[in-house]
């Protein structure tokens, strides 16, 4: 399996069909799961018949776009996955970023780490021409809200999803936060000059 990156805590690596159990776990904890699925839990053969094939595509087709594996350095320790892929339909350069991470991982800023990490790769990689990247969530989700803009997203719009069931606090919508490349590369620090 192919490393993406690391980070200073966090590898990220391609998924493997051996992965599932991964999945299934994360999936279980209704907390994980709140914003997502109203509490209830993917059914694991969803995960082995649809999620794990789905995640494997998108590695076949190139190395920059995807769902990964994050795993402490320190330990290998399952920690989140995180993805960077153009939603169906939607142009290749401007993919869309998400995040899932165990519980007991949350307000350890490895979210953070991990997402930043994921725009610079997405404004930096030779082979994709990304001009913008973004990320939503319901407008409710404070948690994930501070990650985004922690990464230096903004705010760009509030909208209603259609989501498949009822969740608390759906009803407020949903929120879409964005970073573009000339805001990437403002807020970056200044690189050394090469002589």
């Amino acid at each position: 399996m192919r490393i993406l990156l690391q980070t200073a805590r966090l590898q990220l690596r391609e998924f493997t069909a051996d992965d599932a159990g991964l999945l299934e776990e994360l999936d279980s904890d209704p907390r994980v799961m709140r914003y997502i699925s109203n509490s209830k839990p993917t059914p694991r053969q969803e995960i082995i018949d649809e999620y794990i094939p789905a995640y494997l595509q998108y590695h076949r087709k190139g190395p920059d776009f995807g769902f990964w594996v994050a795993q402490l350095r320190d330990s290998g320790e399952f920690a989140a996955w995180f993805h960077l892929r153009p939603e169906p339909g939607d142009p290749a350069d401007d993919p869309e970023l998400g995040f899932r991470l165990k519980h007991r991982f949350w307000g350890q800023g490895l979210a953070t780490e991990g997402a930043s990490a994921l725009i610079d790769h997405a404004f930096c990689a030779d082979s994709i021409d990304v001009t913008r990247v973004h990320a939503s969530t319901m407008a409710v989700n404070i948690a994930s809200r501070m990650v985004m803009e922690k990464c230096g997203m903004d705010l760009v719009r509030h909208f209603v999803a259609d989501w498949p069931v009822r969740i608390d606090g759906d009803e407020l919508g949903d929120v879409e936060y964005a970073i573009t490349r000339a805001q990437w590369l403002e807020g970056r620090p200044p690189q050394p000059q090469r002589r």
